[in-house]
């Protein structure tokens, strides 16, 4: 197989695409008729020297995939497959996979350094490898030459980053560490002392038990410190990235090191070369988020009366004299040449950041600190002032109070407005994004008598400017535009002078050559949608005159040239674009405005589901969800060609974005066409059963599956009846899901799961009691009340979870009174109605009121 995997390998690489599809299926096939041999032949081909190195690389990688997958599930299977290969064919690998670490070609070591990673990751937990590490430790501690040692802490780092920390015994792990540590002394190579940090880096939570330990812990903060002083600038930037790590994961053992930290940090931020200065602003970056999720789950157990489990040390507040001007000198170090597509991330970009982080972080005190830097050089002459001044600005918007910053924002309106035309396109760039931040964050500040002058102002950067500054003008209309109140009591708002302007200007910029620039179209486009959703009902004509617009649009995009992929993805983006504008116009349009047009709307949108764009087909679906919505019975017309549409929607598991909107698509019809979507419901009701029965469907989508049962329920009434059984059976199922205390992704799922059960229960019950079978209801009432304590006695349920159990509860209460089995004399009922109350959410507050007085009355009526 050996000579065959080098021919295979070669072939993959070929232009000829026939050559590749056959050398990769051989590949597959190879794969799944002997694991074992076909992972020897890679190895082979690996670690044979003289061979070509791309395909060397290449059977590594694939090596390493065979073992590693992103998908948890997926994961699983790999190592299961692994695991199940017989210990000879395990062991032959390994000892020839092991000796590439010694190969002269850098290529091969590498690889073979993260193949490896992947083996150990799944034997060293069950010492299935004991010869492993000490093979490694000998390799970096013996006399190998360095290329050796630099990929054996290459693979050590790699290895340490695929274990948790209680996967080996702490002996072992300390001789890793030892290793790792011996790797970073001084007097070793740079190229080591980068892979050592590098491993230390990705071995930091590996060594959680060392890092508990203050003589370890002294040990490992001093060699990365030295480390920072490096002559090598690639290690003293690795060796901030431990720090980092350090700052993230172990905020609570900082106290002993904060004064050379911040020493050290200071001192790079100030004259470090910029990889290394990105670094030290990064951790102080990180002690930001650190803090701040202190300080956010101090306030929550303030509110619940609980003692929070770590204090906030305060660093980012103590440090703010010093750090302050330092992100504001390197604010001015802008590289003007750098294009924000590319990735590039420099010192001013990260002090930028940073510096925002510090406004949230410590609130009212950073104005202080940066004001009198915002005040002196806004209208410098060297631009490089101006623009860093404008970004100092526009940093500490968010965070301080309206009381703190409130006259610094109205007093900057007229600066900025005039900044839009500084001749420096960085600056214009600069200003537009903050005048779109104070819209967004303070626009009550802005002067009544300049919102002409600034609406004028971003007006006129949309068509000439570069793409840029059209796309920040383009932020700043729409977040202008959602400030704006759409009063029912008036005909007119303050965007109604304006809006036929800024729609036109905005077409045009969707269109402009450089669109592709910046974001430049979809900003256009979603500032359109925003101006839509809060003009006045005196801008009903003006939008009405657009809806055709947009319609062709959308049919002329259909004749896109598609010759390229970066042809087909500009076609799908435009498309999804336009739909969500059509969506939008439904939304807001009125019902006799969009019937007029619904079946042109309804013709394109059926268009659009013909192509093969996923993207465009969740926006489309939405579009006719809105179109349903608002036309009601009068879509039924529409269902025959629709529903092939929604099922396939249904389906499709691999995109679940679609699935999900798909779902959401089945509740808009069902509210729109009442009852008469019954004849559709078989064909609807086993798919949703078939999403909830996928195991390896993302789990989002699922509870609005369970939701959707309940908008199914209502619209059915008494004719749910055939699907009671199958989805009771499906929601009780649902209600055994946990999450552990500490795991808040999971935590918020279940809220989420629990909130579609609980709307599903809702829209069951009340739909049959709506069609006169509630007693159905009845033998599965104990389940329910069941699930409800459950509910009430979690502590980790939210407000929405809170009063979907209190209305599932009245409910019951409203429909069955006492049949309910423990409606009167549950203890948790009480319990649940007296947290209700106590939320201080005024609609939940008065539910639980409501439901307080009737579930009393069933006590009174049963002389309780």
């Amino acid at each position: 197989m050996a000579a065959d995997m080098q021919n295979r390998l070669m072939g993959c690489l070929s232009p000829d695409e026939n050559v590749r599809r056959e050398s990769e299926a051989w590949l597959k096939s190879a794969e799944q008729s002997d694991l074992g041999g076909f992972m020897y032949a890679l190895t082979q081909a690996l670690s044979t020297e003289g061979s070509d190195l791309t395909v060397r690389q290449q059977s590594g990688l694939y090596l390493k995939n065979i073992l590693y997958a992103k998908d948890t599930n997926t994961l699983e299977q790999n190592r299961q497959r692994w695991k199940a290969l017989s210990p000879d064919a395990k062991t032959h690998i390994k000892q020839l996979i092991l000796t590439v670490l010694n190969s002269p070609e850098q290529v091969a070591r590498h690889t073979a350094s993260q193949a490896i990673a992947e083996m150990g990751a799944i034997d060293l937990p069950g010492n299935q490898w004991p010869e492993l590490l000490p093979n490694l430790l000998n390799n970096v501690t013996g006399s190998t030459p360095d290329t050796t040692k630099v990929s054996t802490l290459e693979c050590l780092g790699y290895t340490c980053e695929r274990l948790d920390y209680t996967d080996l015994d702490q002996a072992t792990t300390n001789n890793i560490l030892t290793a790792i540590v011996d790797g970073m002394r001084a007097e070793r190579s740079d190229p080591i002392r980068l892979a050592a940090c590098t491993a230390l880096r990705n071995s930091l939570l590996f060594c959680r038990g060392n890092m508990e330990n203050k003589p370890e812990r002294d040990m490992i903060m001093q060699v990365i410190c030295e480390a920072t002083q490096c002559t090598d600038g690639k290690v003293r930037a690795v060796a901030y990235e431990c720090i980092v790590q350090i700052g993230e994961h172990y905020y609570d053992k900082l106290d002993d090191y904060m004064q050379v930290l911040a020493q050290l940090t200071f001192n790079s931020i100030k004259t470090e070369e910029e990889q290394v200065a990105t670094q030290a602003i990064e951790f102080w970056s990180t002690l930001c988020d650190e803090e701040m999720d202190i300080l956010e789950e101090i306030e929550e157990c303030r509110e619940a009366g609980e003692q929070p489990s770590r204090a906030c040390k305060g660093y980012v507040t103590a440090a703010l004299a010093q750090l302050s001007p330092l992100l504001l000198e390197a604010l001015t170090k802008q590289d003007e040449d750098a294009d924000l597509d590319d990735n590039i991330w420099n010192a001013a970009m990260a002090s930028s950041t940073c510096l925002t982080l510090v406004a949230s972080t410590v609130g009212d005190g950073v104005v202080d600190a940066v004001m009198p830097f915002v005040l002196q050089n806004i209208k410098g002459e060297n631009w490089r002032f101006r623009e860093a001044s404008t970004m100092a600005f526009c940093c500490i918007l968010e965070g301080p109070g309206t009381g703190k910053i409130g006259n610094f924002v109205n007093q900057s309106i007229p600066v900025l407005i005039q900044a839009l035309k500084d001749p420096h396109s960085m600056v214009k760039d600069t200003t537009a994004w903050t005048l779109g931040r104070i819209c967004e964050l303070h626009a009550s500040c802005v002067p009544p008598n300049l919102f002409n002058d600034l609406v004028t102002g971003l007006k006129s950067v949309l068509i000439n400017e570069s793409p840029r500054v059209s796309a920040q003008a383009c932020f700043a209309i729409h977040n202008l535009a959602m400030q704006i109140t759409v009063d029912d009591s008036t005909t007119t708002n303050l965007l109604s002078q304006y809006l036929p302007a800024l729609l036109q200007d905005l077409l045009q910029v969707t269109e402009r050559p450089d669109w592709d620039e910046a974001n430049l179209r979809p900003s256009a486009y979603e500032a359109i949608n925003m101006l839509i959703q809060h003009a006045a009902a005196d801008m009903a004509p003006i939008l009405e005159q657009l809806l055709p617009v947009i319609m062709d649009r959308l049919a002329k995009s259909f004749a896109m040239s598609v010759l390229t992929n970066e042809e087909k993805d500009a076609k799908a983006g435009l498309q999804g674009l336009l739909c969500g504008i059509l969506q939008v116009m439904c939304q807001n349009l009125s019902i006799e405005a969009v019937q007029k047009q619904a079946d042109n709307v309804m013709q394109i949108l059926l268009e659009v589901f013909k192509t093969k764009n996923a993207a465009a087909h969740e926006e489309a679906l939405m579009a006719a969800g809105a179109l349903a919505d608002k036309v009601e019975l009068g879509f039924e017309r529409y269902m025959d060609a629709f529903h092939p549409v929604v099922m396939h929607g249904l389906k499709s598991h691999e995109a679940y974005q679609v699935c999900t909107v798909a779902v959401g698509v089945v509740g808009d019809l069902t509210r729109a066409l009442g009852k008469n979507v019954a004849r559709f419901c078989n064909e609807i009701v086993q798919s949703l059963l078939e999403i909830l029965q996928n195991s390896t469907l993302n789990r989002a989508v699922k509870p609005h599956v369970l939701s959707c049962f309940g908008d199914i329920a209502l619209a059915l009434e008494g004719g749910f009846e055939p699907y009671l059984q199958v989805t009771l059976m499906m929601l009780l199922q649902a209600s055994q899901t946990r999450a552990p205390d500490d795991d808040e992704d999971l935590i918020d799922f279940v809220n989420t799961l629990r909130e579609g059960i609980l709307e599903a229960y809702t829209g069951i019950i009340q739909g049959l009691d709506d069609g006169g079978k509630v007693q159905l209801i009845l033998p599965y009432c104990e389940a329910i009340m069941s699930f409800l304590e459950t509910v009430t006695h979690d502590p980790n349920k939210d407000d929405e979870v809170t009063s979907g159990a209190i209305g599932v509860l009245g409910d019951l209460s409203d429909s069955l009174g006492t049949q309910v089995p423990g409606l009167t004399s549950k203890k948790f009922v009480d319990q649940l109605l007296m947290e209700g109350a106590s939320t201080g959410v005024e609609k939940i507050v008065e539910l639980a009121q409501t439901y307080r007085t009737r579930i009393d009355n069933h006590k009174r009526g049963a002389g309780m």
